[in-house]
């Protein structure tokens, strides 16, 4: 008897109006976002833009910032490049207290 194969599939990109539908914006508000730099996404073949399902959450994190507190685009900016910065450093310290861990195990 074989094995089963298994295909990883890469999830599919969402054209600019379905992103948009998605995430309850105007597409150029999404347009807007991107030029700012708060929302990354990529180019189809005809370079209309693509955007990778994750880029959702992104989008939520900048409404909340902008609803809850206020803020003005550069400040999202920065306080997303934070985060994203805090999130790196708690992983790299989870990885460290494991690997300390199993060392010492």
């Amino acid at each position: 008897m074989t094995a089963p194969r298994y295909v990883l599939a890469r999830r599919p990109e969402m054209q600019l109006d379905v992103f948009a539908r998605r995430c309850g914006l105007h597409p150029d508000m999404v347009r807007r976002l991107v030029a700012l730099g708060l929302l990354a996404c990529s180019r189809d073949a005809g370079g209309q833009p693509m955007f990778e399902p994750s880029a959702l959450a992104t989008v939520a994190r900048i409404q909340r910032l902008r609803r809850g507190l206020g803020l003005n685009y550069a400040a999202i900016g920065l306080v997303l490049d934070l985060l994203d910065r805090i999130d790196e450093l708690e992983s790299a310290s989870r990885r460290r207290r494991t690997s300390l861990w199993t060392s010492t195990s």
